[in-house]
């Protein structure tokens, strides 16, 4: 009986098989693929590894390489397959715009100035670093920073008032306008959270003609500096420009016979 069981049992089973085979309709299921994925094409583009600061001296440690998608790589970036020794050629090199950290670097944001001080490098072509004398009293109480614009003022007597009228007149115009701070004493940039700077001396960024008229003002009467808002330092006025000075005078004070009188003055 045994032998008799285990013959029913195997011929169960195989008809189970050929009933299951036949459902399948006698195929195996097919396997699914996973898509194929083409792999992104990369570049090494060379990137600040440390924030630079305007007028910074690049070291060994603050470039380097790094993985870039090559579609997205600019023509202006600097890639290791065009220059691969591009990073010894930037140590050394002077900032003159500030670059994040692991933004690409290019090569109108240094100077590879090869021994010149840092001012004359970062420069623009045709423009003159002129030093003035500032107080707090006549530099906005020390609250002018580098890249700040401001407008130069000057006092001084009006000797052909004063012979024609026997009175002192004194007269406050603007010569200059909108110009750029570089520098204040050996201050280039704001740096670790310094809000004030009082300096002796502020480096202002002039034309060769702005420098002429800022060295004759400096002669004739006493130099101050009025800080512009930032909205102003982008107005219609030119950087730089220079304003007539019967446009810009403002008032006068006379003093006869120890009287002091303040009066407007025509524009």
């Amino acid at each position: 009986m045994k032998a008799a069981r285990l013959v029913v049992l195997g011929v169960a089973v195989a008809a189970g098989g050929i009933a299951a085979l036949l459902a399948r309709g006698g195929h195996e299921p097919e396997a699914v693929q996973a898509p194929v994925v083409a792999p992104i094409e990369t570049v090494e583009v060379l990137v600040a590894k440390a924030e630079l600061t305007r007028g910074q001296l690049i070291g060994s440690m603050d470039v380097g390489w790094q993985t870039w998608p090559k579609d997205a790589a600019n023509p202006a970036f600097i890639k290791k397959s065009d220059r691969p020794n591009a990073i010894n050629d930037f140590i050394g090199a002077i900032v003159r715009v500030s670059v994040a950290i692991g933004e690409p670097i290019r090569d109108p944001q240094v100077v590879f100035a090869k021994g010149s001080g840092f001012m004359a490098a970062i420069l623009p072509q045709g423009m003159r670093a002129v030093a003035m004398e500032i107080s707090p009293e006549n530099g906005a109480g020390g609250f002018i920073l580098p890249d700040d614009h401001v407008d130069v003022l000057l006092t001084r007597r009006d000797k052909a008032a004063e012979k024609a009228n026997g009175v002192e007149k004194i007269v406050s115009e603007t010569i200059l306008r909108n110009v750029r701070v570089l520098a204040v004493d050996q201050a280039v940039e704001e740096k670790n959270g310094q809000k004030v700077v009082v300096g002796k001396t502020a480096t202002v960024e002039l034309t060769q003609e702005q420098a002429e008229t800022l060295a004759m003002s400096r002669q004739v009467g006493s130099l101050s500096l009025a800080l512009r808002s930032l909205l102003d330092s982008k107005s219609s006025v030119p950087e730089g420009g220079v304003e007539r000075k019967e446009e810009t005078r403002t008032s006068i004070n006379t003093v006869r016979f120890g009287v002091s009188t303040l009066a407007a003055t025509p524009h």
